[in-house]
């Protein structure tokens, strides 16, 4: 059964209000007619109950704060795009115990081993959903392995299932498009990871991860802009252990540098690494070059590249 919302609800206890307001009472013909805390209709005037056969919609419970209120809500857990039955069917708990904590008879246990088979089984039905189901368990995966938000892993799954749903699939392997769908969720939802990095935790090369995601972005018609070097900037300097002033430093040399036009065509790893090298020499927390690019995962020439042309658009010599 559905289960009712706010507004539904408010629209019950409008209707009930109104209803109380056209009810006069027939003993003193006051019109002041109200719900008592036993959901009673009472006159206030001479006390008179009118109906107390009202159903009570509310739990039966007491709660005395919001967090009582929330560990006593019936429903479930909410339903994810994260697994491919969004978490609605049931599963059998691996533990070999009854409900009392007592180990099963070899019997028993022979038993729950075969149920557990045919859960697994029977919760796809199809070719399909094997494919979702293999394709989140490794979107899950790779995000775990890049330490990124649920939301992420929630926004991976919906471009996969439209992907699947609009057969852009065929003819390409599933690792291959489900590690396209979260590294396009990642720059969606405006968490820095480059293309290397997500490459490192998958079983696909770069250049198969780089042409799946311009295709699927193309055909869904995923609008991504173009990855901001700032996002990097508080991940790459916390890994090398400097402080805020280096950070605010480095970010006024990228806007400096994007303002004169240096940005266009440059790697947004590449550049925030340089701006960070940039910043430490000038805030007195000098780091080398080897080690910045060992961070960003980039090369030193890269760096110095980027380092002398942002160095040129500071007025710097």
């Amino acid at each position: 059964m559905e289960r009712p919302s706010r507004q539904r609800q408010q629209e019950r206890d409008t209707e009930r209000e109104s209803d109380e307001e056209t009810l006069s009472c027939p003993e003193c013909d006051s019109t002041e007619i109200v719900t008592d805390a036993d959901q009673e209709l009472v006159c206030e005037d001479c006390g008179l109950v009118l109906d107390e056969q009202n159903i009570d919609r509310g739990p039966e419970w007491r709660a005395f704060n919001h967090s009582e209120r929330q560990s006593k809500s019936r429903v479930g857990a909410p339903i994810t795009e994260t697994m491919h039955d969004k978490g609605l069917t049931t599963t059998i708990d691996w533990k070999d115990k009854d409900a009392y904590g007592r180990s099963l008879s070899s019997e028993k246990r022979s038993q729950m081993h075969r149920l557990r088979k045919w859960q697994e089984r029977i919760r796809t039905k199809d070719a399909g959903e094997r494919n979702l189901q293999f394709a989140l368990s490794e979107i899950d995966r790779m995000a775990s392995a890049l330490g990124v938000p649920r939301s992420v892993r929630e926004v991976a799954s919906v471009i996969y299932r439209r992907a699947l749903n609009e057969d852009l699939i065929r003819g390409r392997s599933i690792e291959g498009v489900s590690t396209a769908a979260l590294y396009a969720a990642c720059r969606q939802e405006g968490i820095p990871r480059s293309l290397d990095e997500v490459a490192d935790v998958s079983r696909v090369p770069q250049k198969e991860i780089g042409r799946t995601y311009r295709y699927i972005s193309q055909e869904l018609g995923l609008e991504l802009k173009p990855v901001d070097p700032k996002q990097f900037v508080p991940r790459f300097a916390s890994a090398l252990q400097l402080s805020e002033e280096v950070q605010s430093k480095a970010t006024e040399i990228i806007d400096v540098s994007a303002e004169q036009g240096l940005l266009s065509g440059k790697s947004p790893t590449g550049f925030a690494a340089a701006a960070i090298y940039a910043a430490s020499l000038l805030c007195n927390e000098k780091k080398t070059q080897r080690e910045v690019a060992d961070v960003a995962q980039v090369t030193e020439v890269t760096i110095r590249n980027r380092y002398q042309e942002q160095i040129e658009a500071m007025g710097f010599r």
